[in-house]
């Protein structure tokens, strides 16, 4: 098959060697659709946001999931299929790969197993919940094939400044986001309803601090691993969450006449 790269392992277990193979092509057609997803998400939804949370429609879909189940179900496709490929797969000598998809890993099992419990929030239409799990589940697949399958890495990537300025990175955003979410978190009592002003961290520069700390995640993520599949998602979640960002900040902006005027968007300073 011409799309298919083979690299060949010594298992430990046996002693044999083990055929890997990569679906290069299948790799490369992943990573372009999720560039393309981006830009398209980001032309379509140049006027309005996608419909969940306080963007969603006065009259609420027909069908919608709680929260916090609809959170912990689109999320854990991105936690799992890393891990069972993982768990399915011939160990490389090249521990690093797991390092990296383990890192991934870090980030989803958060997401699923943490902050879905902590979320309060609308409904999500269930339309939004199906797209948001194949999405996660796409790219948990591309992420986790590409490192393990495709992906060659000498011993001295891993003690370079690539790797380590790039798990740097992923681990301050990953920092920014959860210290975020906390904060948001905290904003409103249980059952309120309201909308209140965020304070502390990276909000007293930004209104979408949260997104700031991902977008930072995902970028690191891609140094780290100097991939086009990492590259893909990180620049697919720019394009998603960063106008989400200005659309907070334009709704703080409206609902709020003592918001902090020097306050932006997403990039303290600039944007």
């Amino acid at each position: 098959f011409p799309d298919l790269k083979t690299n060949v392992f010594r298992s430990e277990r046996t002693g044999s060697y083990v055929l890997m193979h990569c679906h290069q092509d299948l790799v490369s057609f992943l990573g372009c659709g999720l560039i393309l997803a981006g830009v398209w998400h980001l032309v379509y939804h140049k006027k309005s946001q996608s419909s969940y949370g306080r963007y969603m429609a006065q009259s609420p879909p027909a069908r919608t999931v709680p929260a916090r189940l609809a959170w912990f179900l689109q999320e854990m496709p991105a936690f799992i299929i890393p891990l069972l490929l993982i768990l399915t797969t011939h160990k490389s000598t090249i521990m690093g790969k797991y390092m990296l998809l383990g890192t991934f890993c870090v980030h989803y099992f958060q997401r699923t197993f943490v902050y879905s419990l902590l979320m309060r929030g609308k409904p999500f239409p269930l339309s939004v919940m199906v797209a948001a799990g194949l999405f996660c589940s796409l790219n948990g697949f591309l992420q986790g094939h590409y490192l393990l399958h495709c992906a060659q890495f000498d011993d001295e990537w891993f003690t370079g400044y690539c790797f380590k300025i790039g798990l740097l990175l992923f681990y301050i955003g990953m920092t920014i986001n959860i210290h975020s979410d906390f904060i948001l978190h905290n904003l409103r009592k249980p059952k309120e309803v309201i909308y209140k002003i965020p304070t502390g961290g990276l909000f007293e520069y930004v209104s979408g601090a949260n997104y700031l700390g991902e977008i930072v995640e995902w970028f690191g993520y891609a140094v780290a691993t100097w991939s086009f599949p990492a590259l893909s998602f990180a620049l697919f979640t720019l394009c998603f969450i960063g106008p989400r960002a200005y659309y907070h900040h334009r709704f703080y902006l409206e609902k709020f006449k003592d918001y902090p005027k020097f306050r932006k968007a997403l990039v303290p300073f600039i944007f």
